[in-house]
């Protein structure tokens, strides 16, 4: 009975991941509507961690976390690290944000094409997740897609690598933070939500504001909330029940995504850069593999 409550718990944390990604891989759209409608980056990143707050409080409430929300209100070393995990996902946005509005998608994609390789890599530094010689090929290959897209680009690649790091680290943090998803994410919304007001009130005071400007502009702004509490609570989620590898093994979604939004909307692909992706897309097919053929000793063994 515990085993198959233990099954049933990975199978929905698996699905939790899954539809995080997926609307990872649409989020960019909305964040391009908002650009033409000339509300910048970090105006954006203000609202998102303003109105994150009420949607993360009701998972709070929904998951009966209250009690565990207090505790950790009153535990500092827990509170350091998620202002540090806070802080870091707040530079991830805000890179995200900059550059889907400034025609660099594929840079994005190539970000998080990155990041289940270096997931991998950081399970096995940190959470002692073994790499065998599969792994070990896959980190390789991405290495040298990294490596020949700076040549392409004519400098290393700082919107992925930024986007890549940032958002290992914050998994990491939040694997090993001692808070639930939801708590963890209200607290984190909360820390952020402080200068997001000051911004936004600024801005607003300036006249250099979008909310009041229209009503796309303030609906759009508002959509922030729940657009960025959703997916960020079933990443939490699911990254505290499966191995942290294999969270890195579906984000392969959004980059998929998000590659294909980004040559629909005529971005510069040169041959060169397809060589690159080509060797990434490389690695997370050896990865992918190496996954699965995990998985399948794994079921034969139990």
């Amino acid at each position: 009975m515990a085993k198959d409550a233990s099954a049933q718990t990975n199978n929905a944390a698996l699905w939790a991941g899954m539809l995080c990604y997926v609307i990872w891989g649409i989020v960019p759209l909305a964040f391009q509507v908002m650009g033409r409608l000339d509300i910048g980056a970090w105006e954006i990143l203000a609202h998102r961690t303003l109105w994150a707050v009420p949607t993360a409080f009701l998972f709070v409430i929904l998951a009966r976390q209250t009690p565990q929300l207090l505790q950790v209100l009153r535990q500092p070393r827990v509170m350091a690290w998620l202002t540090l995990s806070a802080a870091i996902i707040a530079v991830n946005w805000l890179v995200f944000i900059w550059a889907v509005n400034n025609g660099r998608v594929l840079e994005t994609s190539l970000g998080y094409f990155i990041n289940p390789l270096m997931a991998m890599a950081a399970g096995a530094l940190i959470f002692r997740e073994r790499i065998d010689a599969v792994g070990k090929g896959a980190i390789g290959l991405a290495a040298v897609g990294v490596t020949i897209q700076a040549i392409a680009l004519g400098h290393l690649p700082i919107v992925s690598l930024t986007l890549a790091v940032t958002f290992c680290a914050y998994g990491v943090i939040r694997k090993r933070v001692a808070a639930e998803a939801q708590t963890g994410l209200f607290i984190e919304c909360l820390i952020l939500a402080v200068p997001g007001l000051v911004l936004i009130a600024w801005l607003e005071r300036t006249g250099a504001g979008h909310f009041t400007t229209s009503q796309a502009s303030a609906l759009w702004l508002l959509a922030c909330g729940p657009m960025t509490a959703i997916p960020l609570m079933l990443f939490s989620w699911a990254a505290r029940r499966i191995p942290f590898s294999a969270m890195g093994f579906l984000q392969f979604i959004a980059p998929s995504m998000t590659f294909v939004m980004g040559v629909m909307q005529g971005e510069r692909f040169t041959a060169l850069r397809g060589v690159s992706f080509g060797f990434i897309w490389c690695g997370a097919a050896v990865f992918a593999y190496g996954a699965w053929r995990r998985s399948r000793l794994l079921r034969a063994a139990t």
